[in-house]
């Protein structure tokens, strides 16, 4: 979930702090402290994390637009940080003993050999996602235009269609992945986060009877951002004049900075504001929700509470009362 700032809206009070669903835990971000929560067979595990932000060693990355991609920088920072500390704790509750394989791989090449597996497989995961969301719509919308010599409103069609490939194949790949065990655990621990955050700000003690009632759908959802960015990617798609698929992605890819920078600020004002224009635009990004949230079981719910508690700020500078 993307953090806002504090405001407060038809009486119901908008926090800044924000979270994400992790491997058997939640990350809970506030404005001083950021806490991971991981269920354990011992119980609930606790653990602070720290990041410097962007915002804090450059002023410039306050400023409205570019504030955006600074917050989005510093959001995957702390999610792979949390990530890491949720999968060795939950890889602590596995009775299992290391294969051959795994061992002569550590006695042969120790942890760096892991650590270069890890950076080249993130590696591929970006050049696969810039093939399949860049390069592969444009090369589609080429052929798709070979039908239709002299069309007018080129630009218009092109962009759209686009935009049109890329949401369909974000929205397969996260049906493809709910389908799994192991996210399906996930998507319902993102449940468990959004309607914790639902209950403080509505200014409830946090219990799990109190939690359990409210709606897993948030408008500050790190779905709904990504969601925004492609529709963003629309607009920003008619003002792009090339039809060659590798020259369109290199461009794409230096605006994304300002793709990223619109999606942050239309999703902060969506959490701060809600009226007709505001509705409409979180309207996809809360529909695909119902895809990447689950209900939860209580001892999720129990996790969530845990990880909020810890970073809810005595002195309530993340809200207004």
């Amino acid at each position: 979930m993307m953090p806002c700032n504090k405001k407060e809206c038809n009486g119901r009070i908008i926090t800044s702090i924000g979270g994400s669903a992790l491997i058997e835990g939640i990350m809970m971000r506030g404005p001083k402290r950021t806490t991971v929560a991981v269920r354990t067979k011992d119980g609930i595990y606790k653990e602070d994390i720290q990041v410097s932000t962007l915002a804090q060693k450059y002023k410039v990355f306050k400023v409205p637009i570019i504030r955006g991609l600074a917050g989005l920088i510093d959001s995957m920072r702390l999610s792979y940080k949390a990530l890491m500390i949720s999968a060795d704790k939950s890889l602590e509750d596995i009775e299992e003993e290391p294969g051959k394989f795994e061992k002569w791989v550590t006695k042969v090449f120790g942890d760096k050999f892991m650590a270069f597996l890890m950076t080249v497989a993130s590696i591929l995961g970006v050049g696969i996602a810039i093939l399949l969301f860049y390069i592969a719509p444009t090369w589609l919308c080429n052929m798709s235009l070979k039908l239709f010599k002299n069309m007018v409103g080129v630009q218009l069609y092109r962009s759209v269609f686009e935009g049109i490939i890329r949401i369909v194949l974000f929205l397969a790949y996260i049906i493809t992945v709910s389908q799994m065990s192991d996210m399906k655990r996930v998507f319902m621990y993102h449940g468990a986060e959004h309607k914790t955050i639902f209950c403080y700000e509505n200014n409830e003690e946090l219990t799990v009877e109190n939690v359990r009632k409210y709606k897993r759908f948030h408008p500050r959802c790190g779905t709904s951002f990504l969601v925004i960015m492609l529709l963003v990617g629309i607009i920003i798609g008619l003002f792009i004049p090339f039809a060659n698929p590798l020259l369109r992605t290199a461009v794409k890819l230096l605006l994304l900075p300002i793709t990223v920078g619109f999606g942050y600020e239309l999703i902060k004002l969506c959490s701060r504001r809600e009226n007709f224009v505001t509705k409409i635009i979180a309207a996809p990004g809360m529909w695909a929700q119902r895809i990447t949230t689950r209900e939860p079981d209580d001892s999720m719910i129990e996790v969530a509470i845990a990880a909020m508690k810890e970073v809810i700020p005595e002195n309530g500078e993340d809200r207004i009362a």
